[in-house]
């Protein structure tokens, strides 16, 4: 089984930007579909942005214009951009893969990252 780790989270300022690092290890060759949700004190785990397989996109309402879900050519890690940071984004970030792909065949997953912390603050 594959585990999932995020990186990149930590202390910002109002306004600033972040980059959130996902990567899959210890599974067969091959990419994941990947979701980042967030979880703020005393809410429920929301989704932010997923990106397919295939590499198509999308977004919760609430992270279209400042978040940008991308995966890097190797197909090894996806990212989480955020930009112009709001003290409401403050949260742990988790990653989810929840499709594995080969150059054969595509199966579900359900793996879950340990979650990485962003703390947006003057």
């Amino acid at each position: 089984q594959a585990q999932v780790v995020e990186s990149g989270g930590g202390l910002v300022q109002p306004g600033g930007s972040l980059r959130l690092s996902c990567g899959a290890s210890g599974g067969p060759s091959g990419w994941y579909a990947m979701g980042w949700y967030r979880q703020a004190p005393g809410k429920q785990r929301e989704l932010v942005a997923h990106i397919t397989s295939g590499g198509t996109t999308s977004y919760s309402d609430s992270a279209k214009g400042r978040f940008t879900i991308s995966r890097d050519k190797a197909k090894t890690t996806v990212y989480l951009q955020i930009d112009n940071l709001e003290p409401e984004d403050t949260a742990a970030y988790y990653c989810h893969a929840d499709e594995y792909c080969s150059v054969l065949v595509c199966y579900d997953v359900n793996y879950w990252g340990q979650g990485t912390q962003v703390t947006v603050s003057s």
